[in-house]
């Protein structure tokens, strides 16, 4: 077994799809049946989607923090008092 076969680019992949993939590669490395090259290449791999999964977490991160959330259920409060009158 090929440990490239239908396994895109880590970049292609959605997060969830690359979230799943390292669920796959951790299976398949806990069953004990990976020989010692295709140990090192799903481990490879592996850290590649893992650092992928966390680019995209930061990134997400970053705009949360840039919505300044208190700010915005502030001025919805704020407008919806003043709907009100």
């Amino acid at each position: 077994m090929s440990v490239d076969e239908g396994a895109p680019q880590a970049e292609q992949l959605t997060y969830e799809a690359a979230a799943g993939r390292v669920e796959e590669i951790i299976r398949r490395l806990d069953s004990g049946e990976a020989s010692l090259d295709e140990t090192l290449a799903l481990v490879s791999e592996g850290k590649r989607l893992i650092e992928q999964c966390a680019r995209e977490l930061a990134a997400v991160g970053n705009a949360l923090e840039e919505l300044k959330l208190d700010e915005l259920v502030a001025r919805l409060e704020q407008e919806a008092g003043g709907a009100g009158q």
